[in-house]
């Protein structure tokens, strides 16, 4: 079940991927729509994946803090 629906999504990436391509050469109306729907849904993913590393970082995950060691 688990792959159905990651093969469904990877389908409809795969798909909004060739529509902004195609309605970067000019295609029909319904596929710069689904092109704007398309970059809409990556800036908001790409924002929250930001808001995520973010708080990582502040929080102290991946920092380069102090390990413990000596400073001979």
């Amino acid at each position: 079940m688990g792959v159905l629906v990651l093969a469904g999504i990877l389908l409809l990436v795969v798909v909004g991927c060739v529509c902004v391509v195609w309605a970067a050469r000019g295609g029909p109306r319904w596929v710069r729509v689904v092109s704007a729907v398309t970059l809409g849904v990556a800036w908001i993913v790409t924002a929250l994946v930001r808001g995520v590393g973010s708080s990582r970082s502040r929080s102290g995950f991946g920092s380069n803090s102090d390990s413990g060691g000596s400073d001979d």
